[in-house]
């Protein structure tokens, strides 16, 4: 059986423990500490050359459930950081010199992102609204330059050219996923959510879900950007869905996809969705059969396929979900409690989805609103799904688990 190694600043994913011999892989977790860095959740990221670039994000944990006191400016990060989990360094640029508007949104949670070549493009997310002295959800899509952002907040440079903006209603948009099939962006779920969060329903706020996967080009000479939108998708009963996570595919005939996995909330109760989304490049198709038990919030994901047994596995790290295992039983809590269940969900050749708890366990209450980022030096396709044929050694070592919640219990909201 192959092995995969994986690294994180908070865990390093080691050498797998070989143990049941069906298992395509197993992850090992080693933890990682750079001296100095701080913790962070629900952030951005882009990376250049063995460096991170980290935008945006909480510098708090769980949010707050009384109004006043949930997503305080005080809890923003409003701070570039650069990371080098190699040499174990960080560096650290104000955003002051920036627009107010370029301000405003990267230093907001949720925002949607993606990397292509060296331009980072965050859209969305929710945070402080300097002229209305209230949170909101922004309308606009940043690019990023992220070589040359790196290399100026190393060398304590001007950051000021590598930032560029536009405005539009489309993007006004946090909690969803921003992801690509072959050239075209996929903007998928999420809500607009304008005003002070308030968890016992009371009017000092408005949500409204997209229920959508909204679609798009991004023109961009390296000056200008300009938008091109491409027909929706709209199902208020599947697409209703925000906190989740959705993960790059390679779908059994070969061509990029995109399945987005649970999320919150089912339009009639307050539970995660146990169903899946799958994308290609032409439709949607909703899996009513597979129903997800383990990892429901967004966490650190892994992508890896197997063209020999044409298997897709989707590796997830922790998080919050509605369900647990306890000594081999799994337990149900509608409470939906942090868990530290690491659990893969591999699509077959003939596109069946099973779930499957790993081996090993996160060492704590870890994994909510943390990202995995990837060592591309590695063999992947071109969305980033890892190529799991050709690890050919018995440990790879596939990538990093940055940030997330880091919670004293499993369930703390109302204590």
């Amino acid at each position: 059986m192959k092995s995969i190694l994986i690294t994180a600043i908070i865990f390093l994913l080691g050498k797998p423990l070989i143990q049941a011999q069906t298992a395509p892989f197993e992850i090992y977790l080693e933890p990682m500490n750079i001296s100095g860095l701080g913790g962070l959740q629900a952030f951005a990221f882009g990376q250049y050359d063995g460096k991170w670039l980290i935008v945006g994000g909480r510098l708090d944990g769980l949010h707050r459930r009384q109004p006043f006191a949930s997503f305080d400016v005080a809890g923003n990060n409003n701070q570039l950081l650069v990371i080098d989990p190699t040499t174990q360094q960080f560096w650290t640029s104000t955003i002051s010199a920036l627009s107010v508007d370029l301000q405003e949104q990267l230093s907001s949670t949720n925002m949607q992102f993606h990397q292509e070549g060296n331009y980072l493009y965050v859209l969305g997310g929710y945070g402080y609204h300097t002229a209305t002295a209230s949170r909101k959800t922004f309308e606009f899509l940043t690019a990023i330059d992220v070589p040359s952002t790196i290399n100026a907040i190393v060398n304590s440079g001007n950051i000021i050219p590598y930032f560029r903006q536009i405005s539009d209603t489309t993007f006004g948009v946090t909690g969803g996923q921003l992801r690509m099939i072959n050239n075209t962006y996929y903007l998928i779920g999420g809500n607009r959510f304008d005003g002070n969060y308030n968890p016992m329903g009371n009017p000092t706020y408005t949500q409204v879900y997209t229920n959508a996967i909204r679609k798009f080009n991004i023109i961009d000479n390296g000056t200008s950007i300009s938008i091109t939108h491409l027909p929706s998708h709209y199902d208020a009963a599947n697409l209703r869905r925000r906190d989740y996570n959705a993960i790059a595919q390679i779908l059994p005939n070969g061509a990029e996809g995109i399945t987005a996995f649970s999320g919150v909330f089912q339009p009639n109760v307050d539970l995660p969705f146990l169903n899946s989304v799958t994308i290609d490049s032409t439709n949607y198709t909703v899996d009513n059969i597979f129903q997800q038990h383990y990892n429901h919030y967004h966490c650190a994901n892994l992508p890896l396929y197997g063209a020999t047994n044409q298997q897709m596995h989707n590796v997830f790290f922790g998080g919050i979900a509605q369900f647990y295992d306890s000594a081999g039983v799994m337990v149900q809590d509608n409470n939906v409690p942090f868990v530290k269940t690491i659990a893969r969900v591999t699509r077959d050749a003939a596109g069946v989805l099973s779930e499957h708890k790993m081996g090993v366990e996160m060492p704590a209450y870890l994994g909510a609103g943390s990202e995995f980022i990837p060592l591309l030096n590695n063999p992947h396709f071109n969305n980033e799904v890892f190529k799991l044929d050709d690890f050919v050694n018995d440990t790879t070592h596939v990538g990093y688990i940055y940030g997330g919640i880091n919670s004293s219990e499993a369930n703390i909201f109302y204590q």
